[in-house]
């Protein structure tokens, strides 16, 4: 019953404090699970991202039922998914009636501009830890190949525009193929 209600404390403020989006909450999940809490090691998390980015759904929803059923089963999974987006029900409830009935002052433009920053500056901290654990981290031939199936990926999906899936899964393929050819 304890650690239901940490999940359910800590997901109700990821949710409340994700602005911007699942990948928002990342920074603010990888601080639970792994500073506050000790419920994921590092590589755990980064399958948390992996997963919950592959999955359909918001990452963060997708996240939080990751580590809520890795803690206390089906019962975690269901409380941390709960608790991550029962802020967002509530504030989009009373944001929206505010949103619709004041969209017109500078003063509420000036905090939606205001707030566009910050988001990207949260997802960019997450991405600078991936990069720096999977990529530096890694070690010898794994860093090389990582290297290389990241450049790839990011000129297949910005200049070729394929699609994200299909870039995932020949990335997984590639990296399986040449691990088991390695024997790493």
């Amino acid at each position: 019953m304890e650690n239901i209600i940490a999940l359910f404390i800590s997901f109700i403020k990821i949710g409340l404090f994700s602005i911007g989006g699942g990948y928002a909450a990342m920074p603010l999940i990888q601080s639970e699970t792994l500073q506050t809490h000790n419920w994921l090691t590092l590589n755990e998390f980064h399958d948390l991202v992996t997963i919950a980015e592959m999955t359909p759904g918001s990452i963060a929803i997708n996240g939080a039922t990751f580590v809520g059923y890795k803690i206390a089963g089906l019962a975690g999974a269901i409380t941390a998914t709960f608790a991550v987006i029962l802020p967002s029900i509530i504030l989009l409830s009373i944001l929206s009636f505010l949103y619709y009935r004041y969209r017109q002052m500078p003063f509420v433009q000036n905090i939606l501009l205001s707030l566009r920053p910050v988001v990207v500056a949260l997802i960019f901290s997450v991405a600078i830890n991936m990069f720096k654990s999977s990529i530096i981290d890694a070690g010898g031939i794994l860093t090389i190949i990582s290297l290389l199936l990241l450049i790839l990926s990011f000129f297949a999906l910005r200049k070729l525009k394929w699609s994200p899936i299909l870039v995932m899964v020949l990335c997984g393929i590639i990296y399986t193929i040449i691990k088991l050819g390695l024997l790493i």
